[in-house]
């Protein structure tokens, strides 16, 4: 009896030894998953965008924005008065803004900003990451997820990108934007996760500050996202002056 159990756990033993390894995490996989945690792949939105100076003042804007898969990203300006009726659109790498009155969209670019602020036009017609960026390291931070990020084309606003997501959610807390000698540019902030229905848990408020700007703070405030389709019109330069019709 005793023969036979050393067996048995010499077997068990040599299994263990040539058992393959762990399989490794799949970055591209997680960051799908939080893009999809963070919102549905196609949906619609209300938001309030801050912009506070170093002295205390600031202005806001109210916007109605839609998304449909990865690419295509468009919003309409609903306040102040003084902006009121403008929109912004958004294909892949190329962006527009239409302002009420001038004929033709303006090509706009992604480092540039429709509100000024610390939010640029990129930060504020947000694609997918994983549209964007390839994932070249996970870390795994207590509780927490650290993913190395690589621009997958030269027209992204950031080279590089440094985003920490809470390991339980799989929703991101902190993102760091970098350019291609790791310089900071800014770091964003994901704060008060709120439930919106329809299984969408995610943070209600984003907040960004910059080095590059010392003292200057925007913030993105959510009061409601929904899961929606939209026909590919929607997302046409004609269309851009149309978009209200959509509320």
């Amino acid at each position: 009896m005793k023969t036979r159990l050393l067996v048995l756990l010499l077997i068990a033993h040599c299994s263990l030894l040539l058992s393959p390894p762990a399989q490794a995490l799949d970055g591209d996989a997680l960051l799908q998953r939080i893009d999809r945690n963070l919102n549905p792949e196609s949906y619609e939105s209300y938001r309030k965008l801050i912009n506070i100076e170093p002295d205390g003042r600031s202005r806001e804007f109210v916007l109605f924005t839609v998304k449909k898969g990865l690419d295509r990203v468009a919003s309409l300006f609903l306040s102040p008065a003084s902006e009121k009726g403008r929109a912004t659109l958004r294909q892949g790498d190329n962006m527009w803004l239409y302002i009420p009155g001038v004929g033709r969209p303006i090509r706009i670019t992604s480092l540039q900003s429709v509100v000024g602020g610390v939010f640029n036009n990129s930060d504020i017609l947000q694609l997918d990451y994983a549209a964007e960026y390839r994932v070249e390291q996970v870390e795994e931070q207590d509780g927490r997820y650290l993913l190395h990020l690589k621009a997958r084309s030269r027209a992204v606003a950031y080279d590089r990108i440094r985003l920490w997501a809470d390991q339980e959610r799989q929703l991101p807390t902190r993102i760091e934007c970098l350019t291609e000698d790791g310089m900071l540019i800014k770091t964003i902030y994901f704060k008060e996760i709120k439930d919106f229905g329809e299984g969408i848990v995610r943070p209600s408020v984003i907040e960004t500050d910059s080095p590059l700007f010392q003292g200057y703070r925007s913030v993105m405030i959510f009061a409601g996202i929904q899961a929606r389709e939209f026909k590919d019109e929607v997302f046409t330069l004609p269309f851009m002056s149309d978009l209200d019709t959509l509320r």
